[in-house]
């Protein structure tokens, strides 16, 4: 199973309480999985909101289930941010 970095910015780091940390996981929906196990509350609610890098690139509307992580990759947590 891939070791991945989570990132988590802004809303999502606050609810995290950390800015990064590792899981292990095929796909972006095993990890957010894991994320969810661990934090339960509300970082499960700004997730909702959120829109996601992996490796630098937009998961757009693709489904989690069909995202796959690769050995050392990074999963970036974006919450909608405001301004401009």
């Amino acid at each position: 199973m891939p070791a991945v970095t989570i990132r988590y910015w802004a809303a999502a780091k606050a609810a995290a309480g950390t800015a990064e940390e590792p899981y292990t996981a095929v796909t972006l929906a095993e990890a957010l999985d894991a994320v969810r196990e661990k934090h339960p509350g509300e970082l499960t609610r700004v997730l909702q909101r959120c829109s996601f890098l992996i490796d630098g690139d937009p998961v757009g509307t693709r489904s989690h289930e069909t995202v796959r992580l690769a050995e050392g990759g990074t999963v970036e947590v974006l919450p909608p941010f405001a301004g401009g």
